[in-house]
């Protein structure tokens, strides 16, 4: 079976069974509306029940709950929190860029001290860069 979500591997083998929501619930010992949600995604049957649910759609458990991650879908392998690092770390670098080029003006950095910070900003950079394999800011 091609992966899926949980709740359209149930619409299919219920479909396959020609059973409707109905039936299904019925058998369960839910309304059809708990049925509806579970095929929608928005609920999850109890665990406890997950046997005879696979039962009643002559499947098993493990292909019921056989669905699609996103660290298997290409797509979501950008998420949300390598994101957030990415700009944390530009942030850095703007930042020691900026904090260096202030205390220089005012003649209160040392040199040494005034490369070891942009140091630290260009490494930062470099990491954003090896985050994105090498990539130009889209």
């Amino acid at each position: 079976m091609a992966q899926k979500s949980f709740g359209a591997t149930i619409s299919a083998l219920r479909k396959q069974k020609g059973m409707t929501q109905l039936d299904l619930a019925r058998q369960m010992g839910v309304t059809d509306k708990a049925v509806s949600k579970w095929e929608r995604d928005l609920s999850f049957p109890d665990v406890a029940t997950l046997p005879k649910l696979a039962e009643l759609l002559d499947t098993s458990v493990d292909e019921l709950l056989e669905v699609q991650t996103a660290a298997k879908n290409p797509e979501g392998a950008r998420t949300k929190a390598p994101a957030l690092v990415r700009l944390v770390l530009k942030a850095v670098a703007l930042a020691m860029g900026v904090g260096v080029t202030a205390l220089t003006i005012m003649d209160e950095v040392e040199p040494r001290n005034a490369f070891c910070l942009l140091g630290i900003g260009v490494a930062c950079l470099g990491i954003v860069q090896l985050m994105d394999g090498g990539e130009a800011d889209e």
